[in-house]
């Protein structure tokens, strides 16, 4: 039904639309070399937002809950809102490093001309 060429860039392309989902499937039901190639490339490169925005998510759940002590005799109050925003746009460069990485790949699948076999 699809060439290989096809489900490899979908692979990398699924990230938009069914991100880790897609290529984790087409890495255990098909049969061909390159497909394995790029769906395990893709699901590493959907991996990594998706860990990152765990462990940013669990940071800022303690950071909710941590309490404010004193430190040297003074209040220490930190801007727990600032540290958050500063995590989420370093979250989001990545990410949209990531989505321009894969959309790339996808472009350069579609682009090659011989199969790896």
């Amino acid at each position: 039904m699809f060439n290989p060429k096809t489900l490899s860039a979908l692979s990398y392309v699924s990230i938009l639309f069914a991100p880790f989902l897609l290529p984790i499937i087409l890495f255990f039901v098909s049969k061909e070399k390159e497909v394995k190639y790029h769906a395990k490339r893709a699901s590493i490169s959907h991996l990594i937002p998706t860990v990152l925005g765990a462990a940013i998510s669990i940071f800022a759940l303690m950071s909710l809950f941590t309490f404010n002590g004193a430190v040297n005799g003074a209040v220490y109050t930190p801007s727990y809102f600032t540290n958050f925003m500063i995590w989420m746009f370093i979250y989001f460069i990545i990410s949209s490093a990531i989505v321009v990485w894969n959309l790339v790949q996808a472009v350069r699948v579609f682009r090659q001309n011989t199969y790896v076999q």
